[in-house]
């Protein structure tokens, strides 16, 4: 540890830094599975449907380019509660729909919510978390993010079942997004408890980042940190454009193949919920993995998991067993991404600017999420020209694409092997 390096606990900012997020996380995950049903039951063709899901990556997309902004300036916990606030009225619009296209404004108002929250927590992280506990900090938030993914598809099942209305579980994202303000005005605010940002060397003794910036530099807007930094963005960036698209395209498709195979609205949510457990499950030992053994243990093998189970469920949909096979796909999905835990918001931290990384991540944040847009209007596109069999089986070869591009460039930036450690500081 360095001299200028303060002991980390999870255990002294746990609630403070990961209990919102993991609110948020439920209302979004209860409202993921019915996007697609909610569309269809307001009349949208099952391409419709697809690309009205779409809308909520979308969202994310657009939200990208003020968020870097916002957070640098009000600080995370006032753009927190703002985005919970944006995201109540987006999810307003969504309960008073008469069509889908309003229904479709709605999901992505919530987006642009969801991206702004999601980077006030992970820019904290980047700040605050000491090098070498890095990876397991993120995969451990990238850990909270699937409790909440896994957690609200039961729940909205268990509503649905009880009210029989698909509309009903939107309610569950307003009550998780007013539990989350609670929280955090209630709640010490992590960035005072921790004080001065973290300016740690990295591994090797040097800072871990993706160029040199001087004062007015860590100010700067989106799209000039992005042409600053349009090396390492074109590179690595190109190989987390499929990571997120291969993972944004499971959230649509897993939900488009149960309609399409017939499955029932809760049975839906229920499977979905399950192999989010699975997900859940491994955030863990995939930080493990990053930080003990280096960046590409835990993303190759993801992407060539996430790869492969696209490509068997192509050739499912017809089977006598096609529901025993969405169930096992399903559940195989989950373990790939699973390892993978954390894998985009832990390269974005490696790479970015130390004092202040917003405007990379932002940036960053920018390019992933520019994959996780597009693969659901491509799943959407492919589904409405040929079939959703057809769909599935180009995201398979895109995540085989993501794993050869990671493969080269990871070593390329990030050379250097992780130091061990021996765990978190209680």
């Amino acid at each position: 540890m360095t001299s200028d390096e303060r002991p980390f606990s999870f255990r002294a900012v746990a609630l403070a830094a990961f209990l919102p997020t993991l609110l948020f996380s439920i209302g979004e995950g209860a409202i993921i599975p019915i996007i697609p049903i909610a569309a269809g039951n307001l009349g949208a063709t099952l391409a419709m449907a697809g690309f009205i899901a779409s809308m909520l990556m979308l969202g994310e997309l657009a939200g990208d380019i003020p968020s870097g902004w916002v957070v640098s300036r009000v600080g995370e916990r006032s753009a927190m509660i703002g985005a919970a606030a944006v995201a109540v009225a987006g999810v307003v619009v969504c309960l008073l729909s008469p069509n889908y296209w309003v229904l479709l404004v709605g999901i992505f108002v919530v987006g642009l919510a969801t991206a702004v929250f999601a980077l006030a927590r992970h820019a904290f992280m980047t700040t605050y978390v000491p090098v070498r506990y890095r990876a397991r900090a993120l995969s451990t938030l990238g850990g909270i993010f699937r409790a909440g993914w896994f957690i609200g598809p039961l729940v909205a099942s268990g509503v649905i079942a009880l009210t029989g209305s698909t509309q009903s579980v939107f309610w569950i994202f307003i009550v998780s997004c007013l539990g989350s303000v609670v929280v955090l005005l209630a709640l010490p605010d992590p960035e005072r408890m921790f004080g001065r940002p973290l300016t740690s060397p990295g591994p090797d003794g040097e800072p871990l980042t993706a160029g040199e910036e001087d004062a007015d530099e860590r100010t700067r807007g989106l799209f000039s940190t992005i042409w600053a930094f349009r090396g390492v963005l074109a590179r690595m960036g190109s190989g987390i454009s499929l990571v997120a698209a291969v993972r944004s395209a499971r959230t649509v498709l897993l939900p488009l193949w149960a309609v399409s195979i017939g499955l029932s609205e809760s049975n839906t949510a229920l499977i979905i919920g399950i192999a989010g457990a699975v997900d859940f499950a491994l955030f863990y030992a995939s930080g493990q993995l990053m930080d003990r053994f280096g960046r590409m243990w835990s993303v190759v093998p993801s992407m060539l998991g996430l790869g492969i189970g696209f490509l068997v469920l192509a050739f499912s949909h017809d089977l006598p067993g096609a529901v025993a096979w969405y169930i096992g796909v399903s559940l195989f999905l989950a373990f790939a991404n699973g390892i993978g835990s954390g894998i985009i918001m832990t390269l974005g931290a490696d790479l970015a600017p130390k004092d202040a990384p917003a405007a990379f991540l932002g940036a960053w944040r920018f390019t992933g999420d520019a994959g996780q847009a597009a693969a659901p209007l491509v799943v959407s596109l492919l589904t409405g020209l040929v079939s959703i069999a057809f769909a599935s089986g180009v995201m398979g070869l895109l995540g085989l694409l993501g794993a050869g591009l990671l493969a080269r460039f990871i070593p390329r930036y990030l050379p250097r092997r992780p130091r061990t450690t021996d765990g978190l500081t209680e």
